[in-house]
């Protein structure tokens, strides 16, 4: 091999592994920057008023039948997580409740859980009039 030959290799293989290695500091600086967890997102809190219609204590899961969620979401029925075990055992199944919605970004929970004493001078308009008789 002559020393042109030598020359133009050693000089294809520094650019080769000078190239290669800016790749794998790109790669490295990409994947670290993948691995942190984004800062959580603050909790928000509605109130809630409904019925429960069914628990599961093994997953700690309430079915409410609730009303309207100012600012969260319309009247429904759906399954609430409910992650604090004392706030679990207050809910009976037919009892009305008031309770507060946690909201963390995708999920959600019930806590702060009483009993919703609603008096009849509390009642809506609609449920405070008497009804006519026939």
């Amino acid at each position: 091999m002559n020393a042109a030959e030598h020359g133009w290799k050693d000089k294809f293989l520094s650019v080769f592994i000078r190239v290669h290695l800016r790749l794998l500091i790109v790669l490295a600086v990409l994947l670290a920057g993948c691995q942190r967890n984004p800062a959580p997102k603050p909790v928000a809190e509605y109130q809630m008023r409904g019925e429960v219609l069914s628990l599961e204590p093994a997953s700690q899961l309430a079915t409410v039948k609730h009303e309207k969620i100012e600012g969260w979401m319309e009247a429904m029925t759906m399954e609430y997580p409910v992650k604090d075990k004392q706030e679990f055992l207050k809910l009976k199944v037919g009892e009305k409740i008031q309770a507060k919605i946690q909201v963390q970004g995708t999920d959600y929970w019930i806590s702060s859980v009483n009993p919703d004493e609603a008096k009849p001078d509390q009642a809506t308009p609609d449920q405070a009039k008497p009804k006519p008789e026939k």
